[in-house]
């Protein structure tokens, strides 16, 4: 028997390794510790209710465990065979207890082959890889493979890069291939900045020879002796187990001179970033990996012609490489024939926001939002409405209840106003206000500009603004059309990807939730009331019965009233804490 403890960093921060050093010392002091194993996996993806641990092979799923439950989990489940009934999942529809996760409406529907290993093995021995074909894919390809027969397995396959961009992951190698030089480099992009994005942290912790296996199948595919994995400093989790892991790969001879007694030869190092979000942009990245400042740069020459040190490079993300050793070993016509006709394979997204089931989940291309958000995400939080989800972070957009049915792949996103991104799915509800929402994704992207370019650096800067005088109750019709016509010169005239995506936010939120721009511009209004400087507080004369809570409690002596007579707030007094909302007990206090 296994009892596989989810070691992803949510769950680490909810004391998942005090319950492992818990259910150990349990299984030790009633004599089973040869015969029970305990081990940290990498993230389960159901964050929302870790810590998880999961009872193999009887696949017993027990969310929200605590250390000590170590002791009841061990007694019942364990010596008695009886599961724990309290700790299983509870379908929040039924209500009834889920024991096993195939049976949740949060795993039906997806497809892991990205994520294939995160929670089933433990990342740190790479034993558990090996096992489950790891490194297999390499050794296939030094021994029946030419480099051309590997990329043209992966065109074939219809792999796309999963960083944002989309670009054809085999026409990006096969460039690089042709390209001549005395050496070569294979970058992986770790450096995931996008809010609400977890998706290649993950794979990291919780599968990392994944990455590095392809990262040679790609080095043996484009001619490169010499991988690069750029990761920000934050993954502090993710840092350990690659140094991990790569040491295992050495001493195994999956790494390093003549792999597998073959002629080729590659090795990983890897470099570290201060967690600029710009640096997500290849050329900047690279940069950043050469010690100079992490900017962006014109192409051509893109990295396949000079990359790092000026040699050619071929720069993939995680979530890309992740999926390429299954390719080798399964065929490319078998993961062409998940997905849709120009977006085959899976996607792994990051759910966050409001809605019940946050976590990481992996599901085939073409699946729709309405699939996600109701079904995996199990909708949307206190039985709210939905309102709007944000895919592609930052550089995407705001999508409607009128997209829900929508298939998710590249073109579709991009088409409905969005992008895919690297995989950030951000749910909203009733209560968020989609000009603040704007405003917090242009806060996010003044404060990540390198500044190389003006429309970037500055334009970003005066929308911000804009957005922040709407929000107060400054704004005007006028500055509606302002914002709009500075979004669109932002996209046409700056430098990257990062400036010309940026305005995304904003133009969606228009497209879409137009009415809500203009309650705020012409009413002064904030019908979601979230904007605080729209907010209004008043008594109903009704319902107040002099109490004198409010006014006890105002910081700034707004409230007047006699002891038992009805109350008022001075407008011009009101500082809009809140103090009166939370103190009143008889609900005489409105928000409007």
């Amino acid at each position: 028997m296994h009892l596989l403890v989810c070691g992803g960093t949510s769950c680490r921060a909810s004391e998942s390794a005090l319950i492992a050093e818990s259910l150990k010392r349990e299984l030790e002091e009633k004599g089973l510790g040869n015969e029970v194993q305990v081990i940290m996996t990498g993230c389960f993806g159901l964050c929302e209710k870790g810590p998880v641990v999961k009872v193999m092979p009887d696949n017993a799923f027990y969310v929200q465990v605590k250390p000590e439950d170590a002791a009841v989990i061990v007694a019942e489940h364990v010596i008695k065979g009886k599961p724990v009934q309290r700790l299983l999942y509870v379908n929040p529809s039924t209500g009834e207890h889920v024991r096993d996760p195939r049976q949740m409406g949060s795993y039906r529907k997806q497809i892991r082959i990205a994520l294939r290993n995160c929670g089933s093995i433990n990342p740190e021995n790479v034993n558990e890889y090996i096992a489950r074909e790891g490194y297999a894919a390499i050794g296939k390809c030094v021994a029946e493979y030419t480099a051309a027969d590997v990329i043209d397995v992966i065109k074939k396959s219809g792999l796309r890069g999963r960083g944002g961009a989309g670009f054809p992951t085999g026409l990006k190698w096969e460039i690089a291939s042709k390209n001549r030089a005395d050496q070569k480099y294979v970058v992986c992009n770790a450096d995931e900045g996008d809010p609400g994005a977890f998706m290649d942290r993950s794979v990291l912790e919780g599968d990392p020879h994944s990455v590095l296996e392809a990262m040679a199948i790609c080095g043996y595919a484009i001619g490169a002796t010499k991988g690069l994995i750029y990761i920000r400093a934050e993954y502090p989790l993710a840092i350990q187990r690659l140094k991990i892991a790569i040491g295992q790969a050495r001493d195994y001879g999956l790494l390093g001179n003549n792999i597998l007694g073959s002629d080729f030869s590659f090795d990983i190092d890897l470099r570290y970033g201060a967690g600029a979000f710009v640096c997500g942009e290849e050329t900047a990245l690279i940069h950043s990996m050469e010690g100079l400042r992490g900017e962006p740069t014109n192409k051509p020459p893109f990295p396949a012609e000079s990359g790092f040190m000026g040699k050619p490079s071929n720069v993939n993300n995680v979530e890309t490489f992740a999926s390429v050793p299954v390719i080798i070993n399964k065929g490319w016509e078998w993961f062409s024939s998940i997905g849709t006709e120009k977006s085959k394979g899976t996607k792994v997204f990051a759910l966050a926001g409001k809605i019940n089931n946050v976590g990481l989940i992996e599901v085939p291309m073409g699946i729709t939002l309405r699939e996600i958000i109701f079904e995996i995400g199990g909708g949307i939080k206190n039985g709210k409405k939905f309102k709007a989800v944000q895919t592609g972070g930052p550089s995407g957009g705001c999508l409607t209840e009128h997209h829900l049915d929508t298939p998710i792949d590249f073109d579709n996103l991009v088409a409905a106003g969005s992008m895919m991104g690297s995989g950030g799915m951000i749910v909203m509800d009733q209560d968020d206000c989609m000009v603040s929402i704007a405003k917090f994704f242009l806060e996010f992207t003044v404060e990540e500009s390198c500044g190389k370019c003006a429309p970037c650096r500055i334009g970003n800067k005066r929308i911000y603004e804009l957005l922040t005088h709407i929000t107060k109750g400054n704004g005007t019709p006028a500055d509606l059309d302002r914002l709009r016509n500075m979004c669109l010169v932002i996209k046409d005239t700056s430098l990257c990807g990062l400036g010309q995506t940026s305005p995304n936010p904003v133009l969606s939120t228009m497209d879409n939730f137009m009415d809500e721009y203009m309650a705020h511009v012409t009413e002064k209004r904030c019908p979601a009331g979230s904007c605080r400087d729209l907010m209004k507080y008043t008594i109903i004369e009704e319902k107040c019965v002099g109490c004198t809570a409010c006014a006890r409690g105002c910081p700034v002596n707004a409230i007047s009233g006699e002891r038992k007579e009805p109350h008022f707030i001075d407008q011009e007094k009101c500082i809009k804490c809140d103090a009166c909302f939370e103190r009143c007990k008889f609900g005489a206090v409105l928000i409007n």
